[in-house]
């Protein structure tokens, strides 16, 4: 009894791990808020992590967090180190700044890449439609051991993300709108 019960036991293991590496591995997490501001004065402040501090979500959950940033413009590569679980280590640089869209590539160290996407539409009246998007492969990136596991925490990224991209696009708000 205990044997067949052990066995199914070792039966679903393997199915959950095969079924890990069939499962969709890309997820969107998209966030966007109507800021009173012209697209420029936003612009400004996300195209240069120096200014990032101020209204990221992330330097608010662990001030004790250190930052280095080098370069300006596209190129410009932010690292960080923090022992917080929700900040953890990595890097962000900045792959492509537009009129209406900066772009950057997130590194989580060894936990994968990201990309994510500012995107600025005029809304009229001088409001600008700010959205805020993260694209990832949850098997990119990772040890072997974890890209089984991928496409399920792949599936919590929107709660997980999500409600952050929304405090940073309201301290965003709040911070361009107080200009």
């Amino acid at each position: 009894m205990i044997r067949k019960i052990f066995l199914g036991l070792v039966a679903i293991i393997v199915v959950l791990i095969a079924l890990g590496f069939v499962l969709p591995a890309d997820r969107h997490v998209e966030r966007s808020i109507t800021m009173d501001a012209p697209a420029s004065e936003i612009h400004a402040l996300v195209s240069d992590f120096a200014a990032w501090d101020s209204w990221s979500p992330w330097a608010k959950i662990d001030p004790d967090a250190t930052y280095s940033l080098t370069g300006s413009g596209i190129g410009q590569t932010m690292t960080w180190e923090s022992d917080h679980p929700k900040v953890g280590n990595g890097s962000q640089t900045i792959t492509k700044i537009e009129p209406g869209h900066i772009q950057t590539k997130l590194s989580f160290d060894g936990q994968g890449t990201a990309t994510a996407d500012f995107t600025f539409e005029d809304a009229g009246n001088g409001q600008t439609n700010v959205t805020w998007s993260l694209d990832t492969n949850m098997r990119e990136g990772v040890p072997l051991w974890m890209k089984p596991m991928g496409p399920y925490v792949g599936m919590m990224m929107d709660g997980m993300i999500g409600p952050e991209y929304e405090k940073g696009l309201a301290n965003l708000k709040t911070i361009v709108e107080a200009n």
